[in-house]
This record gives C-alpha cells, sequence and structure tokens, in this order.
C-alpha cells in the first residue's frame, strides 16, 4: 500500500492547452478515492499522470513518499485499469492475467498461485479457459480487475471501468469493488462521472472542473455542505434546486429569503451567519428530498406553494416537477412518496425544511458560510 501526493501537478498540452491546473490532492495510505467530476475536467489525465502515462508540465507526483515524475509507469508499482477492459482477445483469461507477470519474470509456481487466489477472490475460476470473446461484459470487467489485482501493486487505479456495464451490473460491480477494498486494503483511485458510484464507494470525493480541484470531502460532508453551485446541482439526482432570491430584514435581527411570492424564515441558528448579507441578493438552494407533504413545527418547516408541470413515478419514489406559483424561477424538482400523484397544472402547497437550506453568492458562486445544523 501506499499514499499518493500530487503537490501543484499541471498539464498543459500544446497549443496552451491547460488540462489540469496546478491540482493539489493527498490520497491516504490505502483510500478509497473518487475522483467526480464532468466530462473534460481533468480526471482522467489527473489519473493518466499518476500511472505515468501523461507527462507532468509541473509540479510533483509522490507515491509512498518517493517523487515519480520521471519514473516509467511500469516502475510505479500501480496498476490501472481502462473502461474499455484492454484484455488480449488472442489469449485464454489465465493467460491474460499472467501476461504481466510472465514480463516480470515471476517464477511460473509464483504466478499459478496468483492466478488462483485472484480468480477465486473475483469468483472467475470457471472462465479460465475461455478466452475474452466467450464472456460477458461483467466478466470481461472482472478479468480486467483480476490482472491488476495478481500485480499486487501499491495502488489501483481505475478509469471509469464500470461505464460501460449495464445498470444491474453496474450496482454488482459497484459492492465487488467495495468488499475487494475492505479485503484488500489497497490504496484505489477511481475515475468516474457517475454520482451514484462517488456517492456508494469512495471514502472521500474529490469534484473537480475545468482542471481545477472544486472541492475534497467525504460523500455526506459533501453532499450536505457544497462548496459551490456547481457542487450543489452536480451531486445527485435530481439536484439541488438553485433558485434566485434576497435576504430581508424583517425586524428584531428577523431574517427572511425572499424569492417570488415566498418568503422563507431563517432560523435562528444561521441569522448572525446571513445577517451581513441582509438587503443582498442570494441564490437558495433547496433540495429535492427536503419538501414534505404535511406541515411540521412551524419554527422549522415553512409553505412553498407551487403548480404541477409533471411527475415522474420510478417506484419506490415519485419526482414531482413543478414551478412557484408566481410562475417565475426555474423549475423545481422534489421527492415525494411512492403513492404521491398530481395533475398538471394542479396547484399544491409543499413544506420545505429549513434546518436544510443552502445560501449562495451569486457573483462568486460560493456557499455563505453557515452553522452545520440550527
Amino acid at each position: 500500500m501506499a499514499s499518493i501526493t500530487l503537490d501543484k501537478i499541471t498539464k498543459v498540452y500544446p497549443n496552451d492547452v491547460t488540462a489540469v491546473n496546478g491540482v493539489s490532492l493527498d490520497i491516504r495510505d490505502g483510500e478509497f478515492m473518487i475522483l467526480l467530476g464532468p466530462s473534460g475536467c481533468g480526471k482522467s489525465t489527473t489519473l493518466r499522470m499518476i500511472a505515468g502515462l501523461e507527462a507532468i508540465s509541473s509540479g510533483d507526483m509522490l507515491i509512498g513518499g518517493r517523487r515519480v515524475n520521471d519514473v516509467d509507469p511500469a516502475d510505479r508499482d500501480i496498476a490501472i485499469v481502462f473502461q474499455n477492459y484492454a484484455l488480449y482477445p488472442h489469449m485464454t483469461v489465465a493467460k491474460n492475467l499472467a501476461f504481466g507477470l510472465k514480463l516480470r519474470h515471476v517464477p511460473a509456481s509464483e504466478i499459478e498461485t496468483r492466478i488462483n487466489r485472484v480468480a477465486a477472490l473475483l469468483g472467475i475460476e470457471p472462465l479460465l479457459g475461455r478466452k475474452p470473446s466467450q464472456l460477458s461484459g461483467g466478466q470481461r470487467q472482472r478479468v480486467a480487475l483480476g490482472r491488476a489485482l495478481v500485480r499486487e501493486p501499491q495502488a489501483f487505479l481505475l478509469d471509469e471501468p464500470l461505464s460501460n456495464l449495464d445498470a444491474t451490473l453496474r450496482s454488482s460491480m459497484r459492492t465487488e469493488l467495495i468488499k475487494l477494498h475492505h479485503t484488500l486494503g489497497t490504496t484505489i483511485v477511481h475515475v468516474t462521472h457517475d454520482q451514484v458510484e462517488a456517492m456508494t464507494m469512495g471514502e472521500r470525493i474529490c469534484i473537480m472542473k475545468d482542471g481545477d480541484i472544486v472541492q475534497v470531502g467525504e460523500p455526506m460532508e459533501v453532499y450536505r455542505n457544497p462548496a459551490n453551485t456547481f457542487v450543489a446541482s452536480f451531486l445527485a439526482t435530481p439536484p439541488m434546486n438553485l433558485l434566485p432570491g434576497r435576504i430581508e430584514s424583517v425586524g428584531a435581527g428577523a431574517l427572511v429569503v425572499a424569492m417570488d411570492g415566498v418568503a422563507l424564515p431563517v432560523p435562528t441558528a444561521f441569522q448572525a451567519a446571513y445577517a451581513s448579507h441582509s438587503g443582498k441578493p442570494v441564490i437558495v438552494g433547496l433540495r429535492p428530498e427536503d419538501f414534505h407533504l404535511a406541515a411540521g413545527d412551524a419554527a422549522r418547516t415553512a409553505p412553498i406553494d407551487l403548480v404541477t408541470i409533471t411527475t415522474e413515478v420510478l417506484g419506490p419514489e415519485v419526482i414531482l416537477v413543478a414551478n412557484l406559483a408566481s410562475g417565475a424561477g426555474p423549475e423545481i424538482h422534489a421527492r415525494m412518496p411512492r403513492d404521491f400523484r398530481a395533475k398538471i397544472g394542479q396547484p399544491l402547497t409543499l413544506h420545505f425544511d429549513l434546518a436544510e437550506i443552502q445560501l449562495f453568492d451569486p457573483e462568486t458562486t460560493r456557499v455563505l458560510p453557515r452553522p452545520a445544523h440550527p
């Protein structure tokens, strides 16, 4: 196992195209780290620089405390699993697993021992005599993982390895990877654009945008306390609702967040944090799951009048898509119970949990700091 340290790592391609811009990140020994972000954010380029497949333009890369900027990929003692599996089609599964070990002149008896151990771990023992064309997508993914595992490296780098699988296989492979990490305890860096993978698999998430790191933290920490509107809108489906609003004083130190036709009281515990923004515009963040059909404690919830646009029946839940009753602002998404029904154009009143409100600066898009909970 090994820690991985990125110290102001930059990657600039010809024509001054900057893919990664001075990124610094400490990945702990034995940690499962997720690099999350949209296409083109620099996450795969970052992974390839860790692997040594991309040259580093500036900065330092350390693996296990050792500077590896100029160390060949084969000498970094790490293994990478790609999206397309990259199996040799003319070789059996057993030969695919053994190939890298033979290149490293590992003794035949040791190769056999490692293959048998990994095949048992991944449940691919019956497949050892088959070729890749005779395998399903999930089986090929297991073989690709197995080829990395037999190396017994310091760290595993996974470049969107589940994106080619169907939904059911992705779910099962997420579980397999979590179990595998628990068993091996090896450092894993996993690149994905899938928020579900990030939330369910990672011990920490590193969210990237335009070659920069936006936020790093444990999944629920990042989810509950997004650093800016990008994180708030990117993490989770449906994402946080972001609406234009304004903080207004209503006397005696009390504040409300005013939107078109709606005034949400600011919880007492938040008033000191938001007081300096009184009279200023804000972006109001409302998570879909924090809307409720029934009113709660008057100090805890506030009503919001809406008009139904449509509903998305998903089985375990229903996603309501609506507008504010005034008709102003962007669409609002709310998670409703599975038996919820509403007709297009139907007015309704939902009650929002005020303890979960988030406010952002419309100029910087950064969150306005507040206590974690009232």
